[in-house]
């Protein structure tokens, strides 16, 4: 197992190496999530609204694919806040906010991971058990509101694209965006076929609230798989049905 990931990070490394933005990425310990490559190039884009943005790895590579899109990101912690802004220094089509999204603008607790990116808002489960070293190491408190307390619908300029990558705590930030959903074209989401994070609503929920309010889920990508088989999360990529 451990050698099979060295390989596959090995293959990233060299992809990452071919492309002069990605290899900036790299200079700022920034990683480009060049595995949401072939997604992003089949649809067009003016704005995206990044959630979950951590060190830019997505906004990275939707940089690449869409050069002139406006891009909002949100990520509530200091350190990958910091990455971010020395990586999108000088861009000012980027705009970081340093807050999570949620239904009501309050205060609350961040559950920080011994992997960064693994961190949520909710207490970490079995997360730790399947993706090892993802264990707690600490708490501190974020600032998180609604998506209209930052943006306007005007501000999301169309074809818009919904990106949300929150551990666990996926359907919060769709309450958080509900007022807005609306003026997106797309909606790619992270969700999990089992509690990684306690409380969080799995991937079936995440698809109801969604179909329910006119999307329909068009693919299911980056599947993760437990060593027994068992699939545990995926990119799920909504379209808005009237379009």
């Amino acid at each position: 197992m451990r050698g099979r990931e060295l390989i596959r990070k090995g293959i990233k490394l060299a992809a990452l190496l071919q492309e002069p933005l990605y290899r900036r990425g790299l200079r700022f310990g920034v990683a480009a999530g060049i595995e949401h490559e072939r997604l992003l190039a089949c649809h067009s884009c003016s704005t995206l609204v990044d959630v979950g943005a951590n060190r830019g790895q997505f906004a990275l590579v939707a940089r690449r694919a869409w050069p002139e899109a406006r891009i909002y990101s949100f990520e509530p912690l200091a350190e990958p806040c910091r990455r971010f802004r020395k990586l999108f220094a000088g861009d000012s089509r980027v705009r970081l906010f340093p807050a999570g999204i949620a239904p009501e603008r309050e205060r609350r607790t961040i559950h920080l991971s011994r992997k960064e990116d693994s961190s949520s808002l909710l207490p970490i489960g079995a997360q730790a058990e399947f993706f090892p070293g993802t264990e707690e190491a600490g708490r501190v408190d974020v600032e998180v509101g609604p998506l209209g307390e930052w943006l306007s619908a005007k501000e999301i300029e169309s074809p818009a694209f919904l990106k949300i990558d929150v551990q666990g705590f996926e359907a919060e930030v769709l309450r958080g965006c509900e007022g807005l959903l609306e003026r997106f074209a797309y909606v790619y989401v992270e969700a999990s076929f089992v509690e990684l994070y306690q409380g969080q609503e799995l991937a079936d929920q995440v698809v109801s609230f969604l179909r329910e309010r006119g999307w329909r889920l068009e693919g299911v990508y980056n599947l993760a798989y437990a060593p027994d088989g068992r699939a545990i999360q995926g990119d799920f990529f909504f379209v808005r049905r009237s379009r």
